[in-house]
């Protein structure tokens, strides 16, 4: 009596005898000409190469070429054209039009150097280079004659295939426009100080002097001793900043932070130690690594934190580094309070304010 396997679904019913690899047969496939094993695949290999139509064709060829060394002499172009506009368009003080005058035409001119070098490198790597498969074999990494003699035969078949030893004008282009890419970024760093004054003696004096108040930022109200009470911190520019020929950059040097700690506290050398009233201390804000904000008080810890690089000052100790890339403290401006209980400062800093790297006397 035969005997019906399928389930209700109409679907053969699960049989581990039926499966040969439940036990260690060999699965076969039926083919039109016999039986293979399933390991036995055959591999198809890669389709046929289809030649690029600068490959056919000379002209199309010379086309391509002209068009990447093109484009490499535009960025040539470009870069020339940042430099000359960081010239043609300077930057004037209070002046917010030429800032966006300047940061455009320079901007221009890089963004144009950078996409032709791209645009050509990506078109001379599509049309013109060695266009054939190769598969790259690995092996073991030697410094033995063969490998070194292997070696300088791989950098001879990449000039074959990439044609850049006969192909002059793309080759001398590129290396041209890869020159000349720097140059506006090198031109943009001279804008970091004025031309015809010693960026050295800028850093080393501020617009702090004796008697002159001290007051808060942004409002310029001047600011009595009495006003700082214990724990607290203050953002303090000189009264008499409005006068600044350049407000912005007499800020940047002259900002300060003024904080009010317990007397007994503070570990003054000696020297110093007529340069806090009270247990009140002002230092400057200007981070002593790469010029950064220091605005983090710890009111617990007295420590001031730069948000930027993480380095760690100790108020109680002269602002020591302890912790972070600065190489040193922060300046200390001495400050005193006037007739009237104003604090003042006591004279200007006694070094440079700002990143370590300006020279020191």
């Amino acid at each position: 009596m035969a005997h019906d396997n399928s389930s209700g679904s109409g679907h053969p019913a699960a049989d581990s005898s039926a499966d040969p690899s439940a036990h260690g047969q060999e699965l076969q496939v039926a083919t039109g000409t016999g039986v293979i094993s399933r390991d036995a695949v055959v591999d198809p290999g890669l389709p046929p190469h289809r030649k690029r139509v600068t490959d056919l064709d000379p002209k199309k060829d010379k086309r391509a070429e002209r068009a990447v060394y093109t484009l490499f002499y535009l960025s040539i172009a470009g870069s020339v054209w940042a430099v000359a506009a960081y010239m043609a368009f300077p930057i004037e003080p209070e002046d917010i039009a030429s800032v966006r005058l300047n940061n455009l035409f320079i901007g221009l001119g890089m963004a144009l150097a950078l996409l032709a070098i791209g645009i050509g490198a990506v078109h001379w790597g599509k049309a013109l280079m060695h266009d054939e498969e190769g598969i790259d074999y690995r092996h073991k990494v030697g410094g033995n004659q063969a490998s070194r003699d292997r070696a300088v035969e791989i950098m001879h078949q990449a000039n074959v295939e990439s044609g850049i030893g006969r192909r002059a004008l793309i080759r001398n282009s590129l290396i041209g426009s890869l020159i000349v890419f720097p140059l506006p970024g090198i031109a943009l760093f001279r804008g970091l100080a004025p031309y015809d004054e010693d960026p050295v003696e800028l850093m080393q004096h501020t617009m702090w002097k004796e008697g002159t108040r001290l007051a808060r930022d942004p409002s310029g109200t001047p600011i009595k001793a009495s006003d700082v009470t214990l724990g607290s911190a203050f953002h303090v520019i000189p009264e008499n900043l409005h006068e600044a020929d350049h407000v912005l950059n007499e800020k940047a040097k002259a900002i300060v932070l003024l904080m009010r700690l317990k007397p007994e506290d503070l570990v003054e050398e000696e020297s110093k130690k007529d340069w806090s009233y009270d247990g009140i201390v002002a230092y400057s804000k200007v981070c002593t690594h790469v010029g950064c904000p220091v605005a983090l008080y710890e009111q617990q810890t007295h420590h001031l934190l730069c948000p930027c690089h993480q380095s760690q000052f100790d108020v109680t100790n002269h602002c020591a580094v302890i912790f972070g890339p600065a190489a040193r403290p922060l300046p200390q401006l001495p400050i005193t309070v006037d007739d009237e209980g104003y604090l003042v400062a006591r004279s200007d800093f006694h070094e440079p304010v700002g990143p370590s790297f300006w020279e020191r006397h």
